[in-house]
Parts: structure tokens; C-alpha cells; sequence
């Protein structure tokens, strides 16, 4: 219990047909622990991790390791997403995690094979390169117990962090609400100075991991305080911006269709449902519920 760690802080996603239940689990503790002494050594084994379960037995299928070592709080625990789509001209069972430490992966859930590892946040810079097992190679410059402190990208609140991500379907883009963030990390603790998050909306092609557009969402944010996002069948994207904008976005283009002013953080995902013929667009904005009416 004191220095274990990699417990899982949000739900999972479960598959019914291959009976597996998919989660990300945290960083090791004590979090400031010692950098790591070589780049062939121990990875603090599960933490930082893409897990798949058998849920009748507890027993492990497979483990996919997104932060070696973590020591920067970049817990690999946001939401796993479970489609099933082409890649490399065949069917697959895909799971894909826009991590918090600001690369995405795509795996096989089947396997726990890697198909994809690319750098989505452009100001990452604790990686070295990409294994052949699709593991970020890291670079160990950057762990916060170097004695002489480091700028490292992004600082603990990540890249990215409990935000639901939505995906698209038809136009195979994975969309996730991002921040640019920077850090001086140093022994004296992981986050001695905090540099100003910026904010954006992000679409990324899950057969390559690569950006197609952004959407500037705006640096008046505090911590956590950023929605998740919602995509629909009639390709719009809702989600909320940093200054308590609600936005309904073109999911091909991240073009703002139109948006509404609820003045607080919008704290949640957006949800939609239908009653009595009508479509209804519904976000919690800190306290407060705002329900919208959409036409047709």
C-alpha cells in the first residue's frame, strides 16, 4: 500500500463478445521516487498501463505499459476507445487511448499488439523515439529527481487527462480535448514552477495517429476544468471551450457551427437523447444543468 501504486481512477470499457474489460491504471508511489538508473531497467511493471481483463476470473489477458517508470503523475487511466475498423486493409478489433502523456495509441484489444504510437501534443518532449513493441523509448534526462532540473512537456496534469474523447465513425478521427503545458521539474518537487496551459480541441486520424485540424479552446482554465466531448450521426461535435462557451463543431473541419455562452466551466461531456420527437443536447456546466432544443 505504501509504495505500490497503479491503481485504476476511472471506469473501463467492456467488450461483450471477447468478454474483456479494458482499463488504464495510474503511476507508481511514492510519486518523486528516484529517476530511473538505465534505460534497461526496471519499469515499475503495470503502472502507467493499458490493461485488458477476463472480468469472470480477474485474470490478465494482456498489458500494454504507456509510461515506463512513471515518476511525472502521467497516469495512462483515460478512457479506453473500442471500435471496430479497418487498418493495413483488414478488419480489426481496435482500442485506442489518447494518453495523458502526450502520445496515442492504437492496439489490437484482442492481442494487445501495438499498431500505432505517435506523438499528438507537439511540445512532448520526454521521449527519445519508438521501440519495435511500440513503447516510447524515454528519455531519462527528464525524470524529476534529475539533480539539475528539467523543462518537461507536459507537467503532470497532462496532455490530456479524465476529458472524454469521442469518436467519429465515418470519418475514422478520434477527438480529444488537449492542453499545452510546460514544467520545471527538479528534486525539490514535481512541480516547482507551472507554466500557463493553452487549451484545444484536437482531431487525430486513428490509422496514424496524426492531427488533422485543432480548435483553440483558450488558456482561462484552471486545473481539471475542461469539458469532455460528444460526436453525433449528423457529423457534429459538441464540447466546451475555456471560458464557458458551449460549441457545436463540424467534425470533418473543427469549424464552430454555433455556440452558446453559459458563463461556468463546463465541467462534463455533453449528453444527448430524444423525447416526445425532439432532440435534446444536455452539458453540466459546475452546478448547473443547460438542456438545448435541437431543430428539425
Amino acid at each position: 500500500m505504501l509504495h505500490g501504486g497503479g491503481n485504476p481512477w476511472l471506469s473501463g470499457t467492456y467488450d461483450p463478445e471477447l468478454n474483456l474489460y479494458y482499463f488504464g491504471t495510474g503511476d507508481g508511489v511514492p510519486r518523486l521516487r528516484a529517476p530511473h538508473p538505465n534505460a534497461e531497467g526496471e519499469d515499475s511493471l503495470y503502472t502507467a498501463s493499458i490493461v485488458a481483463l477476463n472480468p469472470d476470473t480477474g485474470k490478465k489477458a494482456w498489458h500494454f505499459q504507456a509510461t515506463p517508470h512513471d515518476n511525472h503523475d502521467w497516469d495512462a487511466a483515460q478512457t479506453p476507445i473500442l471500435f471496430d475498423a479497418d487498418f493495413s486493409g483488414q478488419k480489426r478489433k481496435l482500442l485506442a487511448q489518447v494518453s495523458r502523456n502526450g502520445y496515442f495509441f492504437l492496439l489490437d484489444r484482442v492481442t494487445g499488439k501495438s499498431l500505432v504510437t505517435a506523438k499528438y501534443m507537439p511540445e512532448t518532449n520526454w521521449g527519445k523515439g519508438i521501440d519495435a513493441q511500440g513503447h516510447v523509448i524515454p528519455d531519462y534526462s527528464k525524470d524529476v529527481g534529475n539533480a539539475a532540473g528539467t523543462l518537461v512537456s507536459p507537467y503532470a496534469l497532462g496532455s490530456t487527462n479524465a476529458w472524454a474523447p469521442a469518436f467519429d465513425p465515418k470519418t475514422g478521427l478520434i477527438f480529444v480535448n488537449g492542453a499545452r503545458s510546460w514544467n520545471y521539474a527538479s528534486r525539490s518537487g514535481r512541480g516547482s514552477v507551472r507554466y500557463p496551459r493553452e487549451y484545444v480541441t484536437m482531431a487525430i486520424d486513428y490509422k496514424t495517429g496524426k492531427v488533422v485540424w485543432t480548435h483553440e479552446l483558450g488558456n482561462k482554465g484552471t486545473g481539471n476544468l475542461i469539458s469532455g466531448l460528444l460526436t453525433t450521426a449528423g457529423d457534429v461535435l459538441f464540447g466546451g471551450d475555456s471560458v464557458g462557451n458551449f460549441l457545436a463543431m463540424d467534425t470533418a473541419t473543427g469549424r464552430t457551427l454555433w455556440h452558446a455562452n453559459v458563463d461556468q466551466f463546463i465541467t462534463n461531456a455533453p449528453m444527448t437523447y430524444e423525447l416526445d420527437g425532439r432532440q435534446y443536447v444536455v452539458i453540466a456546466a459546475n452546478d448547473t444543468m443547460f438542456a438545448f432544443i435541437l431543430p428539425g
